[in-house]
């Protein structure tokens, strides 16, 4: 997989995509990720990338050119699955979504900023605009960095136990069953007898119990799907 980011903030990126499971990722050649500062598509010799609106609005907007410029120096280089724009207004992001993703091949994800983007490459260059929650942020490039991290540790190798990705929470509209370490007892706190008891069946069947009652009590919404 290939995922291009598109940001006026590459800085930001540093340190996250190149630690933990998104290292990994890279070092095994399973995903590469690479920052794009649109700055450096700007022909502007001041190398800015943002205008004031029409219309007198306040605040500041990313300006079509630069952002053009770069979605097709990319299309150059390789087909792209989706061209996504991190927007407070689009579908809200989840596990089914990172599950659609981590099979793609191609992502470009451009990171909103400032009051947003010139609304025709809303209209014209992006294919899915994906929100990360109903609240706003400085910028896209914390949503950028989550939807990474969910698509990229779903690949297949990114992490070590393939199978823990597929009991995380919401992967079945449920929410994960409590888990326990040693010591068995601590302070009194005990772990549930079934656990200790090499019942895998039994086991399972509590697992499933928990994570139904647990998705009952603080996410009903979830049993709906």
């Amino acid at each position: 997989m290939h995922i291009d980011i598109l940001t006026v903030l590459p800085q930001m990126f540093s340190g996250v995509i190149d630690s933990s499971i998104l290292k990994r990722a890279q070092d095994k050649e399973l995903v590469t990720i690479e920052v794009h500062n649109l700055r450096e598509y700007s022909k502007n010799k001041h190398r800015h990338v943002d205008d004031y609106p029409f219309g007198g609005e306040a605040g500041m907007v990313l300006q079509i050119e630069p952002i053009d410029n770069a979605i097709t120096a990319l299309k150059k280089l390789r087909t792209y699955d989706e061209i996504i724009y991190t927007s407070p207004d689009g579908e809200v992001f989840n596990q089914q979504i990172a599950n659609q993703m981590s099979s793609y091949n191609n992502i470009i994800i451009l990171c909103g900023h400032y009051k947003g983007i010139d609304y025709r490459i809303r209209e014209h260059l992006i294919t899915r605009e994906i929100s990360i929650g109903d609240y706003v942020l400085t910028g896209g490039e914390l949503a950028a960095v989550v939807m990474t991290d969910a698509i990229v540790r779903l690949i297949p190798g990114a992490i070590g136990d393939e199978q823990s990705a597929l009991s995380d929470s919401f992967q079945d509209n449920l929410l994960a069953p409590p888990v326990y370490t040693r010591p068995a007892d601590y302070k009194g706190w005990k772990v549930p007898e079934i656990l200790l008891s090499g019942h895998q069946a039994k086991i399972d069947e509590w697992k499933l119990q928990q994570a139904m009652e647990r998705t009952e009590r603080l996410r009903p919404d979830l049993l709906k799907k």
